[in-house]
């Protein structure tokens, strides 16, 4: 999976929120912001784990406002940190 994630989901513990719930799915892969003001997230693993990651994005950490989620099909993601991480 590797998507942007949009709305309000710099400064609220996005991306701690995503390598936890990551974690725990035992997912690899990583999170970072960007320039934008959105959010990527790439991730690998198993279907079922995927798609609850995606769903916990929907709903974001406490003091988010996700608006959309939207996949990155053209950009080349690079390599899944394995645990999964956060990059600056």
């Amino acid at each position: 999976m590797h998507v942007a994630v949009r709305g309000r989901v710099q400064g609220v513990g996005f991306r701690w929120f995503v390598r936890e719930r990551a974690r725990e799915l035992k997912l690899a892969g990583w999170v970072r912001n960007l320039a934008d003001g959105s959010v990527e997230v790439f991730a690998r693993g198993e279907g079922a784990a995927l798609e609850r990651l995606r769903r916990l994005l929907e709903a974001g950490p406490p003091g988010a406002h996700v608006t959309a989620i939207e996949d990155c099909r053209d950009a080349a993601a690079g390599e899944a940190l394995e645990p999964f991480g956060i990059l600056r």
